[in-house]
C-alpha cells in the first residue's frame, strides 16, 4: 500500500472563539538549568537551546546559578525603564487613535527583552533593533520628546521626515536606524561585529528580530557569516508567538525551538524566559562575556508574548483567542519584577501606583512639548530641498543641479 505526500500547514492552538491553549509551550523550573562557563563547547551546552533558562520562581524569588545578583538599585532602575516604556507606548497608542500620528507599534509584554539587554550591555556596543525595541532608548537615556518628534515628523524629527513613525535611531549612543524591511539588521549587525574584531575593539553588536522573520534568507546568511568568522555578535530572536497574523509554527517553531538553530551553525543557542528580567539580563551578560573573550556569536531566543496588536493597523481578534495574554503562563514582565522587589522589601504597591501615575503624567507633559515643535499637519517641518542632504558625503553635480532647480521653483510659487 502506497501513500502520497501531503502538505502540512501548522495550525495555531487556538483561534477566535476558542479557549487559549499554551500546552505546546515547553517550560523548565526556575533555577533548574545551570549556567555554564563562557568558554563551553557548543556541543556540551546544546541542551540550553531546548530547555528554558528561568531565574524568578512562582514566588518571585531568584533561583539557581543564572541569578545575576543585581543590586536593588539596578533592579529598581530596570523597573523604572520598563514602566516608562509602557507609559510611552500607552500615550502614543492614544494619540494615534486620535489621528495625531499615522502609525505606531507597541512593545507591551516584551519590555524586559529590550530593557534588561540594554542594561546588560556596554554603551560602546552597537545595537541593531526592530520596531518593538523602544525600551533600548529608555535604557540608554534618550529623551522621550525626541522619540515623539520622530513620530510627528516635525522639525525635531531625528530622521528628518524620511522614515515611518517609530523608525528611530541614535548615532551618539550607538543605536542603528530601524528598517521596515525585516531582518536586514541581522547581517548588518554581523558585519559591524566583524569590523570591530578587525579593528581589535572589545565592543560587540547586538541585534533583534521576531520569530517570523527568521524565515527570511538574510537571517540565515547572517548566521553563516557569524559562525565562519566568529563575529562578536548577539543575535536575538524575540519569539512573541505571533508574526503579524501568523502563528510561530509557520516560521518553524512548531518543530524545534528557534534557539535550536544555533547549534546547527555551531553557535550556542539559549532559550530564555523573555518575561523574566533577571534571566534575560543574565543570559545577555553570559553571551557578551563570551563574545568579548573571543568566543564568537550567541543566538538567544526570548520566549515572550505580544500582548497587543502587531501594530495600529492590526486587529488580533481576527486570528487569535480573546484575552489570550491573560492566560500566558510566563506572566507580565513588569508585574514579575515589581513583585520581586516587593519581596525584597524595597518596593510596595503604593509606590508602584504612584509611579504609574507619575509616568503617565510625564508622557502627557512630554507630548505637549513635542507638539510645540510642530505636528504632522501644522507647524515647522524640514525644508523640501533638505531631501538632498545626508544621501552622499559629497553631493554629485546632477543632484546639485536638481536641488537648485527645486529652490527656484519653490521661490516662484
Amino acid at each position: 500500500m502506497s501513500t502520497k505526500p501531503r502538505l502540512r500547514v501548522p495550525h495555531p492552538p487556538a483561534r477566535p472563539g476558542e479557549a487559549p491553549d499554551f500546552s505546546y509551550l515547553k517550560l523548565s523550573d526556575a533555577g533548574a538549568i545551570d549556567r555554564p562557563p563562557i568558554d563551553a563547547a557548543v556541543d556540551d551546552i546544546e541542551h540550553l537551546s531546548v530547555e528554558l533558562v528561568r531565574v524568578l520562581d512562582n514566588d518571585h524569588m531568584p533561583r539557581g546559578t543564572w541569578n545575576p545578583a543585581l543590586a536593588p538599585e539596578q533592579l529598581l532602575q530596570g523597573l523604572v525603564h520598563m514602566m516608562r516604556t509602557r507609559a510611552y507606548d500607552d500615550r502614543m497608542l492614544k494619540v494615534q487613535r486620535q489621528g495625531k500620528i499615522s502609525f505606531y507599534v507597541q512593545s507591551r509584554g516584551e519590555e524586559a527583552v529590550s530593557v534588561a539587554q540594554g542594561m546588560a550591555l556596554r554603551d560602546g556596543d552597537m545595537l541593531f533593533p526592530t520596531y518593538r525595541n523602544q525600551g533600548l532608548y529608555f535604557a540608554r537615556g534618550r529623551p522621550v520628546v525626541d522619540l515623539m518628534c520622530q513620530c510627528l515628523s516635525n522639525a525635531r524629527d531625528m530622521c528628518r521626515g524620511r522614515q515611518l513613525p517609530i523608525m528611530y535611531h541614535w548615532k551618539e549612543k550607538n543605536i542603528f536606524t530601524i528598517s521596515g524591511n525585516l531582518t536586514t539588521q541581522v547581517p548588518q549587525a554581523v558585519g559591524w561585529a566583524m569590523a570591530a574584531a578587525i579593528k581589535g575593539e572589545d565592543h560587540l553588536a547586538c541585534t533583534w528580530s521576531g520569530e517570523g522573520s527568521t524565515a527570511e534568507s538574510d537571517y540565515h546568511n547572517a548566521l553563516t557569516f557569524a559562525t565562519v568568522y566568529q563575529a562578536p555578535v548577539i543575535i536575538n530572536v524575540v519569539n512573541n508567538q505571533w508574526a503579524i497574523s501568523t502563528f510561530q509554527g509557520i516560521a518553524g517553531g512548531a518543530e524545534k525551538s528557534f534557539a535550536a538553530r544555533g547549534p546547527g551553525y555551531n553557535i550556542p543557542g539559549i532559550r530564555v524566559d523573555g518575561n523574566d528580567f533577571l534571566a534575560v539580563y543574565a543570559v545577555t551578560r553570559w553571551a557578551a562575556e563570551r563574545a568579548r573573550s573571543g568566543g564568537g556569536p550567541t543566538l538567544i531566543e526570548h520566549v515572550t508574548y505580544r500582548a497587543g496588536a502587531h501594530s495600529t493597523s492590526d486587529d488580533p481578534a481576527r486570528y487569535r483567542a480573546k484575552n489570550e495574554y491573560d492566560f500566558w503562563p510566563l506572566g507580565d514582565p513588569i508585574e514579575r519584577l515589581k513583585n520581586h522587589l516587593i519581596g525584597l522589601g524595597v518596593w510596595s504597591e503604593d509606590q508602584h501606583q504612584q509611579a504609574l501615575e507619575q509616568y503617565a503624567t510625564e508622557m502627557t507633559e512630554r507630548w505637549k512639548e513635542a507638539i510645540s515643535y510642530g505636528t504632522t499637519e501644522e507647524g515647522s517641518h524640514f525644508a523640501v530641498d533638505s531631501m538632498f542632504d545626508d544621501v552622499y558625503k559629497d553631493i554629485p553635480p546632477p543632484l546639485v543641479a536638481q536641488r537648485e532647480k527645486l529652490k527656484r521653483q519653490l521661490k516662484n510659487q
